[in-house]
């Protein structure tokens, strides 16, 4: 049986897409990570930067 290896994380910084707008989805998932830290989120954030903000809010509020 072949193990399945996950996807290496790449670091924000090395995207190609990284400096166009969030997505959708990163923007609802960042709402709602904000609201349980009592954070805002900034506007007008890169894919990169959001990705990042995810994972410190992440963090801080326990999820995965």
């Amino acid at each position: 049986m072949d193990q399945v290896q996950p996807n290496p994380e790449k670091d924000p910084d090395d995207w190609t897409t990284g400096d166009e707008p969030m997505t959708g989805p990163q923007q609802s998932y960042l709402d709602t990570l904000a609201q349980e830290a009592g954070e805002t989120v900034p506007d007008n954030l890169s894919k990169a930067d959001a990705s990042r903000l995810i994972d410190q809010l992440q963090e801080r509020t326990g999820r995965d």
